[in-house]
């Protein structure tokens, strides 16, 4: 990371602003955005303010402060959360993996809202045991999706006293008021960039009558009998933190005045992203209290609108996770720009399980032909090797424009075709059969560690074997010991001197092979057994090896 530069993306940037705007409303908006000063990053991001793509620059080198929208805990997370959640993970992962930054990842949980009374008084629960229970299952649910904890963790109910503290100092600017019952409000009237991250300002509910403005919203709610309520100085003197201050009184006491980026999904833009920058704003006396602000886009369940607990179109990521793995969903997520919407269906995670088989089986026929595990292919090392770098590259420009994952994924999935393709060829003559592990063994690794910077798990398959099937690590051992006894049975089986012709077909006796066939159909059987238990033997010839698969793809061999 260096000091900005003329030839910088900043300055290409800033060149293609000047060419494109004019006196007229462009520039109005482009004014709403400042420009961080600071540090370059060579990455270019969407800033929803300008509708347009702006460099990252950060404010100290190789440092990026982040806060995300965590969930309101009220109900189980789905499949809509788990997409949101996976993107931002694989950002972050590329951050810190591709271009070697120290994240740190604040998360604000609300565990105090309307939604959370309403559920308890439902359920006839206390509204703080029925969030923390949610709570618990959702870092659960973030667990099993292999997602990366944030760096720090803060719930609404242990900042009360901060958000008190920051209530009333907009008070003291003259920028809120307070009615009647105890509860504040936000002027919007009074804040002259309010719009500034949706200038399509929808009109709020009108029906509070103790607001000035149908667009004012609740820093305070004066609590309501039956209810939980803190003291305030406001009022009754009983109340509790409004939705939008929430984030804003816990970043900034973490965070401070001035935060990289902040993220959640894009149906935060309005009203809950616009009312947190307008409020801290006036809090800190800035012109701008995050740099970058990045959404993602809705999980959509086909031939429907987006998966939402109010459209009662969801699906749990538990029971999800019950028919898929962690990996098959990354790969799904994966597959097109995060800012995206997406459609959940039977041909999308197909797709998805599809890719996922593809790759595992790459890295496998890779490992078998590295220790000359088969008789097969025939490497162009010099066009591999090519092949290669222009997809480190292609790579690395997709991640720099925006995080574009779904181009680096078409950049690495043409590299395995390339691949596979020189892998499953057969050499005509002795001579053509020159072995390249090295090249072959370049591409592995590179496709291999690519992935697992995004989160996806294609490091080492004995190791979760050893971890799925909870067994000590003896299990490989034993595993080694099977598998290679079963490859010398097999060896004998196609080679015996004893077998029975009669047993075998035309084309085996005209080219004069010698098959054991009840041996084989041993080993067959064998393999089929330790399938049924996760475990897929796969044969190359010379050798066979081992992993362990999902058990969606048990079911699908």
């Amino acid at each position: 990371m260096r000091l900005l530069k003329r030839n910088s993306v900043m300055s290409i940037w800033l060149r293609k602003q000047h060419i494109a705007s004019s006196p007229r409303k462009n520039v109005a908006k482009h004014d709403k955005w400042i420009l961080p000063k600071g540090y370059e990053t060579n990455i270019s991001v969407f800033n929803c303010v300008t509708d347009s793509k702006v460099p990252l620059i950060l404010r100290n080198p190789n440092f990026l402060s982040w806060y995300m929208c965590g969930p309101t805990v009220y109900d189980s997370a789905h499949l809509g959360h788990a997409c949101c959640y996976v993107k931002f993970d694989i950002i972050r992962r590329i951050l810190i993996n591709y271009f070697n930054m120290n994240v740190v990842m604040m998360m604000g949980v609300t565990d105090i809202d309307d939604k959370i009374i309403a559920r308890a008084a439902e359920c006839k629960q206390d509204p703080r045991l029925l969030a923390d229970r949610y709570e618990m299952e959702f870092f659960e649910d973030m667990s099993n999706l292999n997602i990366m904890s944030p760096t720090v963790v803060t719930k609404v109910t242990n900042f009360v006293p901060q958000v008190i503290s920051f209530v009333q100092k907009i008070i003291d600017k003259g920028q809120a008021y307070v009615t009647e019952d105890g509860s504040v409000y936000f002027d919007t009237s009074k804040f002259n960039r309010y719009g500034k991250l949706s200038p399509n300002i929808p009109t709020e509910d009108p029906s509070i009558r103790e607001k000035k403005s149908a667009m004012d919203f609740a820093l305070w709610k004066a609590s309501k009998p039956g209810e939980p309520w803190w003291s305030s100085p406001w009022g009754s003197g009983k109340g509790r933190p409004g939705w939008h201050i929430e984030c804003s009184a816990m970043a900034s006491a973490i965070l401070g005045s001035s935060i990289d980026i902040h993220s959640g999904g894009i149906d935060l833009i309005f009203p809950h992203h616009e009312n947190e920058e307008a409020q801290s704003c006036v809090y800190h006396g800035t012109e701008q209290w995050i740099n970058y602000w990045l959404h993602t886009g809705h999980l959509h369940v086909k031939g429907q609108e987006k998966m939402s607990k109010s459209l009662k179109n969801t699906i749990s990521i538990n029971d999800f996770l019950k028919s898929f793995s962690c990996n098959q969903f990354r790969i799904f997520c994966l597959l097109s720009p995060y800012r995206s919407s997406m459609e959940y269906s039977d041909t999308a995670m197909e797709n998805a399980v599809a890719i996922t088989k593809k790759i595992e089986s790459f890295l496998t026929d890779c490992e078998a032909y590295i220790n000359d595990y088969t008789t097969q292919g025939v490497i162009d090392e010099s066009y591999l090797l090519q092949s290669l770098a222009e997809a480190k590259t292609k790579l690395t420009e997709a991640l720099s424009d925006d995080f574009d994952t779904a181009t680096a994924m078409t950049a690495i999935l043409h590299l395995i075709r390339i691949g596979n393709k020189m892998l499953h060829q057969k050499s005509q003559h002795v001579s053509e059969h020159v072995r390249s592990p090295v090249a072959v063994a370049a591409v592995a690794s590179f496709v291999r560690q690519s992935l697992e910077k995004f989160g996806a798990k294609f490091s080492s398959k004995k190791e979760i074997a050893v971890q799925k099937l909870d067994h000590g690590p003896q299990l490989e051992k034993i595993l080694d010991s099977v598998v290679q006894f079963r490859n010398q049975v097999r060896h004998n089986a196609l080679n015996s001197p004893n077998t029975d012709v009669s047993t075998q077909n035309d084309s085996e006796q005209k080219l004069g092979s010698k098959k054991n066939t009840s041996l084989l159909q041993a080993c067959d059987s064998l393999r089929n057994d330790l399938l049924s238990a996760g475990i897929h033997i796969k044969d190359h010839g010379k050798m066979s090896t081992w992993n362990y698969v999902d058990k969606q793809i048990k079911e699908e061999r």
